[in-house]
């Protein structure tokens, strides 16, 4: 029996529920091996090589190799875990999570500043509000190239 999940109308959002913690436990793994520096560097040595010696699945690996923390999330992975690939990058959790919304880091942090993104438009699919999917991604960075 199938569980219902009315949180999955939620704009822009993947809720890390259990069936999420089940699809990204390795690629979660592999993240918290990064808390050590000797990983860390075997990483950033030969990232495929490493990569490989994890359970995770190939779309996950090549979501990792592209750094597209959105598709990771799509994939079981969680921000607090992913975020430990950003900070391996050098990478401030601004910039991480400025790349995912399509903002520069400057324009996440004043969002972030101002109060984050209104509900207004944004408490489930179909709405007109900035977190729909119609209107992502958002910020000049988002914009690059679509002309």
């Amino acid at each position: 029996m199938a569980l219902d999940k009315p949180y999955k109308d939620v704009p822009g959002t993947t809720i890390f529920d259990a069936e999420q913690s089940r699809k990204g436990y390795w690629l979660n793994q592999f993240c918290m091996s990064l808390m050590k520096a000797e990983n860390r560097e075997r990483f950033k040595k030969d990232e495929r090589a490493y990569l490989d010696e994890w359970a995770m699945t190939e779309e996950q690996k090549q979501a990792v190799l592209a750094r597209d923390l959105n598709w990771c999330i799509r994939l079981g992975g969680n921000i607090y875990f992913l975020a430990k690939i950003g900070a391996t990058d050098g990478k401030s959790f601004q910039q991480m999570a400025g790349s995912m919304t399509g903002m520069t880091e400057e324009e996440y942090r004043n969002m972030m500043v101002g109060g984050g993104r209104s509900v207004e438009g944004n408490r489930r699919i179909g709405e007109d509000g900035d977190a729909q999917a119609h209107r992502q991604p958002q910020g000049s960075q988002g914009k690059q190239g679509k002309n």
